[in-house]
């Protein structure tokens, strides 16, 4: 069977774009780099908070700071700790998000961020 040339390049178009997305994780699973939460990781997070966060999300996570910023997310609160998975958390300390700035140039690695990650998810409410 005869097939013409742009058939043929739409179709290995198509096989490479489905082999991308294959390799893509599935919405909300985890980076596999990741810093396991562990005292350890979540006390090096807390470092890195103090000194690159809290003036804007305040001391204890709970968005109260004394720059008078308004829609600072509570990152204690149980809504807030709902949106998003572990994983885009990371991409939203990473490359920042509205007022935000990136952590990614202030960061060693992406452990460190993984580290903060860790950090402000062990603020949540009990």
């Amino acid at each position: 069977m005869f097939v013409k040339p742009c058939s043929r390049i739409v179709s290995v178009a198509l096989i490479l774009l489905a082999f991308a997305f294959a390799q893509l994780p599935a919405n909300g699973q985890e980076k596999n780099d990741r810093a396991k939460p562990t005292p350890e990781s979540i006390a090096k997070g807390k470092k890195i908070y103090k000194i690159d966060c809290a003036m804007c999300h305040g001391e204890n996570g709970d968005g109260k700071n004394d720059m008078d910023m308004k829609n600072v997310p509570d990152l204690t609160s149980p809504d807030v700790q709902a949106k998003g998975s572990d994983a885009a958390w990371f991409d939203i300390v990473k490359k920042g998000k509205g007022d935000m700035p990136p952590e990614e140039p202030r960061a060693k690695s992406d452990d460190d961020i993984w580290n903060l990650v860790n950090y402000c998810r062990s603020l949540a409410k009990k």
